[in-house]
């Protein structure tokens, strides 16, 4: 199964993520499917790559509680809807 989850980046007390697809076999730190957005809850920026995104979705991909909350403060899921 592919899971939509976060992948940290930066340096200590400095954290940063990507909003990666991975193989749910794998850790938080192996091997990507895809990347597909990024996340910095320092300065609170988000970017998406909303196709590709809605792309996973469709064929079944599952966000983490976390990814799932960005994804709902971005709206994604209203464009899923209108699909």
């Amino acid at each position: 199964m592919v899971k939509l989850r976060l992948k940290r980046l930066g340096r200590k007390k400095n954290p940063s993520y990507r909003i990666v697809a991975i193989n749910n076999r794998y850790h938080r730190e192996g091997l990507i499917l895809d990347q597909i957005g990024f996340y910095s809850p320092l300065f609170n920026k988000t970017r998406l790559n909303v196709p590709l995104i809605l792309k996973y979705l469709k064929n079944g991909a599952q966000p983490t509680k976390t990814v799932h909350n960005i994804f709902i403060k971005a709206k994604v899921f209203e464009q899923l809807k209108k699909i």
